[in-house]
């Protein structure tokens, strides 16, 4: 028998704002807005190269005014408001399209583009100019800034928390993500392992497709507006 469901985990991924048209690292040929992945996703590459690495995001915020929520992020930021129980949205997206649609429970797991890291002083700022031109960190003052984002090879942010929620969680669905990409793809493994139901929506199956009780297939802006309101009925 299926428990009743008070505390939801919902984790969203490329596919939801690619439907917005920000561009997705699964690109064809391994490129991604025409970089390897390589050469400007890796703490290694910004350590070989970090002019390059710095202009990538900077374009990238850049774009970020050229693109809106969409019924997906809107849909999200609706259940948030109204629902009752416990609710954690955990993207992997480093957009800012979800908190523009006015999601509130929400955490980047995978870092902001709007967000600024000091390897001076360690502080986070926020940002909307680009890095490219060294500017001092707002804190101590030092050109020491990089973009606040987890690269390949580093650790994503507030796992300890993620896990938690999991672990409490009634319902976990993930939405638009390819199932590749740990530790997120084990977060279903999770969920289930705890009792939670599970459901994914995406535009094909995942890799992690069979650990889900329901798939429903087809773009996140049309199913996720209806999921939504089958959930505050």
């Amino acid at each position: 028998m299926e428990r009743e469901i008070h505390n939801i985990v919902i984790l969203t991924g490329a596919g939801i704002s690619a439907e917005s048209g920000v561009a997705t690292f699964r690109g064809p040929d391994g490129l991604w807005e025409g970089h390897r992945v390589e050469d400007v996703a890796t703490p290694e590459a910004f350590e070989r190269d970090p002019v390059l690495v710095q202009k990538f995001y900077d374009e990238r915020r850049a774009k970020l005014k050229t693109v809106h929520p969409n019924p997906a992020h809107q849909a999200l930021a609706k259940l948030d408001a109204a629902w009752g129980g416990d609710l954690l949205l955990v993207t992997q997206n480093v957009d800012d399209l979800h908190d523009r649609a006015g999601s509130k429970r929400l955490l980047h797991m995978h870092g902001e583009l709007n967000s600024a890291w000091c390897l001076n002083c360690d502080a986070r700022s926020g940002v909307s100019h680009p890095l490219s031109h060294h500017p001092a960190c707002p804190h101590c003052k030092q050109p020491a800034l990089r973009p606040d984002i987890v690269w390949f090879g580093e650790m994503p942010y507030q796992m300890e928390r993620i896990e938690l929620a999991l672990a409490q969680c009634d319902l976990f669905v993930s939405i638009g993500t390819s199932g590749a990409v740990y530790p997120a793809a084990g977060f279903v493994q999770s969920a289930r392992h705890y009792g939670a139901q599970t459901l994914e929506m995406n535009l094909d199956p995942s890799e992690g497709s069979l650990y889900f009780h329901e798939s429903r297939m087809g773009k996140a802006g049309e199913l996720v507006p209806v999921w939504v309101e089958e959930m505050l009925k």
